[in-house]
């Protein structure tokens, strides 16, 4: 849900907020086999995680994958992080080598930027990390609290574009101008003061409001590098610009998008709110919009 201070102007690079949803998930089950297969829904970049970490845990791969649910994929929803880490969890829990969270997290590379991903499979909720220092490993929780039942996200996708991975994104990192310091510590403050405590008090138009200055600052810091605007997909846009015409808040776009979100008190607007985009923009045939609650818990591994 947004990055704290991209200037690392108190040594500490990134910080990040960010939430654990119930229905965009990772499920996978492993299980004995003569050598490794894949059932399910097929995915050569799970099938390269398994791999790789069986090399690295020095296993055996003979394994069967069978991929019940996954995260897609470049849209901004942490989905190579839940992979890696459900995988690693599952061999560990297959093997029984005890290893933790963030010991797959270090071994597959995760949280070099946000740690939302490495902590909302540990905690779930909504969490904030402390971003990276000089000797970070995986980014610190340095607060992690539940978000009321009745909060709901709503998430607008666009089909039709991706946002920045891999080497695009490390490079639109190393070109992106130098970030204010004061602009940083005042979101910081922002959140500290205002945002997390809303929460606590279960404020949802206060929370809302810090997280749409969060992320119109960032999106504005981010600009030059997704084509102009604080949002990627101009079409995400243009559904967002309604749902917050129509009282939704904490308006946003989840890392590089294309990716849209906001927030509603209540399952009953958001079924409304849902309505009316399919309703409006279904000459957008890229787009799409579905709803999502959170997930207090973590990660569940069943051995």
């Amino acid at each position: 849900m947004g990055f704290i201070d991209l200037s690392a102007s108190l040594g500490r690079n990134f910080g990040s907020i960010g939430v654990a949803l119930n229905e965009i998930n990772t499920t996978i089950e492993l299980s004995p086999a003569n050598e490794l297969c894949m059932l399910g829904i097929q995915s050569d970049r799970a099938l390269s995680c398994l791999t790789q970490l069986c090399e690295l845990l020095n296993v055996s791969n003979k394994l069967q994958l069978d991929i019940k649910s996954l995260i897609p994929e470049h849209v901004g929803l942490g989905s190579g992080t839940q992979m890696s880490l459900a995988i690693g969890m599952g061999l560990s829990a297959y093997y029984n080598l005890g290893l933790q969270v963030r010991d797959i997290a270090v071994l597959t590379s995760r949280g070099a930027r946000s740690g939302i991903g490495i902590a909302t499979f540990e905690q779930g909720g909504l969490v904030v990390d402390g971003g990276r220092g000089e000797k970070t490993l995986t980014p610190p929780v340095i607060s992690q609290m539940s978000v009321p039942d009745d909060w709901r996200f709503i998430l607008v996708f666009d089909s039709a574009d991706q946002g920045l991975h891999g080497d695009d994104e490390l490079k639109a990192f190393k070109e992106l101008p130098s970030f204010p310091a004061e602009e940083a510590a005042r979101l910081c403050y922002l959140l500290m003061m205002q945002g997390l405590p809303a929460l606590a008090e279960q404020e949802l138009k206060l929370f809302g409001d810090v997280i749409t200055q969060l992320q119109s600052s960032v999106g504005d810091h981010f600009a030059a590098a997704q084509g102009g605007g604080v949002f990627t997909s101009v079409a995400v846009a243009e559904v967002m610009k309604t749902l917050q015409a129509e009282g939704a808040v904490a308006i946003g776009q989840t890392s590089w998008g294309p990716t849209g979100f906001c927030m509603v008190k209540g399952k009953a607007l958001a079924d409304k709110l849902e309505q009316q985009v399919q309703e409006k923009f279904a000459h957008l045939e890229s787009v799409t919009v579905m709803q999502a609650s959170v997930r207090n818990t973590g990660g569940q591994v069943i051995a």
